[in-house]
């Protein structure tokens, strides 16, 4: 048996477990798609029998609905405000996402270059805000967006909060990464002429697009998918984000789960695209052979 052959029959066990993993994470994924195909709005989608056999019992836990059908998907655009409030999440985690790249950006690009008092005093306070759970903060912060600045129901006072809330980590994250990239490069570009803006600009963010892509999508994600904090400033129906006006499928007095999962399917592509976008940026090393000799 050669070699190659070894490692399989020796790693066999691994691909089991793995495989297991694979089907217990996937297997509650596959249900949402079938509540949402399914047309119902109830999870029952398979009627099974009051002595079912082994085929029974096998189709009733199997996430396959009897009749495919994208009633759900067209039901949740045409009779619900569904659409605004994709939009409304669209605008405050693109706002977001902007906003929390250039400030995480410049702030980590001074704390790795700069020497200034207290710059280790305020990489440690950027690191225990990490320490303390988002909901710890939602009084402080409706006082001061709802009560204080007068903020409350607005995009701008999500943005703020998204915007602030997701840079400790991207600081941290890009100021490691900013100094992986070798000094030399902006010692050359400063002796040539270039000013400091030039070189932050120019050379260190291409050479930093892997890192500023997962920052990108790390503040995408906190404004796309975060409920507590929009639940809590907004009070208008015109202006819920998506995954606000989803809780409204399944309530007190309706359960409208087909809505509810067909919801979540749409408003997950976004993310999942953004993903596909950045992938080639998350998985590259652009500075590898910056430097020569």
């Amino acid at each position: 048996m050669s070699t190659r052959g070894l490692d399989t029959v020796r790693h066999w066990p691994l691909h089991i477990v793995l495989g297991i993993m694979v089907i217990i994470t996937v297997y509650p994924l596959l249900w949402v798609f079938t509540v949402a195909f399914s047309g119902q709005q109830g999870l029952a989608i398979v009627q099974t029998p009051q002595d079912p056999s082994v085929l029974d019992r096998l189709r009733a836990i199997t996430p396959w609905p009897e009749h495919l059908t994208w009633s759900n998907f067209t039901a949740v655009f045409a009779d619900q405000p569904f659409a605004r409030w994709l939009g409304n999440s669209l605008v405050v985690a693109g706002a977001t996402t902007v906003l929390g790249v250039f400030l995480a950006c410049t702030a980590a690009y001074a704390f790795s270059r700069f020497r200034f008092p207290g710059r280790r005093a305020g990489m440690m306070s950027f690191l225990v805000a990490q320490m303390f759970p988002g909901t710890l903060m939602m009084i402080p912060l409706y006082i001061i967006i709802v009560k204080w600045l007068g903020l409350g129901s607005s995009w701008l006072a999500l943005i703020l909060v998204y915007s602030t809330t997701s840079i400790p980590f991207c600081v941290w994250m890009l100021k490691g990464y900013f100094d992986t990239i070798p000094k030399e490069l902006e010692e050359s570009a400063l002796m040539d002429g270039a000013s400091v803006q030039t070189v932050f600009l120019k050379i260190i963010l291409p050479l930093a697009k892997p890192a500023i892509a997962i920052t990108a999508l790390f503040s995408f994600m906190t404004g796309w998918n975060e409920f507590i904090l929009a639940a809590t400033f907004m009070n208008k129906e015109s202006m819920y984000t998506a995954p606000v006006g989803l809780r409204f499928f399944v309530g007190g007095f309706q359960q409208q789960w087909g809505f509810f999962a067909a919801g979540a399917i749409i408003t997950a592509i976004p993310v999942v695209v953004l993903f596909l976008i950045l992938q080639k940026y998350l998985v590259s090393g652009l500075t590898a052979g910056a430097v020569k000799g």
